[in-house]
């Protein structure tokens, strides 16, 4: 039987730690990175989590692998991660693919930056 896009998300969420805006503050106070999934047009249209760093889905991997010219600062198998989309589909899905790369600590927030926003945290929007 062919599986659908929401049946692979379903089983990513399954095998992913998810935080709540709450667990997501703290944690970014504490030094996690928080990286934002989400293509530019939606950080334009809803701003993003201060202290957060933006890598759309498209290039998670090549960003999160310390060997490849296309690396992002920050990014350590080592670290503590937590990615982010708009509802949490994504996000569950790239938190696979970084366990994949060696990253041994890494969540997503299920629910996504809207789940952020319906809890009053705050949003930079420049």
């Amino acid at each position: 039987m062919t599986k659908k896009a929401a049946d692979l998300v379903a089983d990513a969420k399954k095998k992913v730690e998810n935080v709540t805006p709450d667990q997501l503050e703290k944690e970014l106070a504490d030094g996690a990175l928080v990286v934002d999934l989400r293509e530019s047009e939606e950080l334009a249209a809803t701003g993003k989590i201060p202290g957060s760093v933006h890598s759309p889905r498209g290039l998670i991997e090549f960003r999160a692998d310390p060997d490849h010219p296309y690396h992002t600062e920050g990014f350590d198998p080592d670290r503590r991660v937590i990615l982010h989309c708009a509802s949490g589909g994504r996000s569950a899905l790239a938190a696979g693919t970084l366990r994949d790369l060696g990253y041994s600590n890494v969540a997503h927030m299920d629910g996504g930056i809207t789940t952020w926003i319906e809890a009053g945290k705050p949003v930079d929007k420049d």
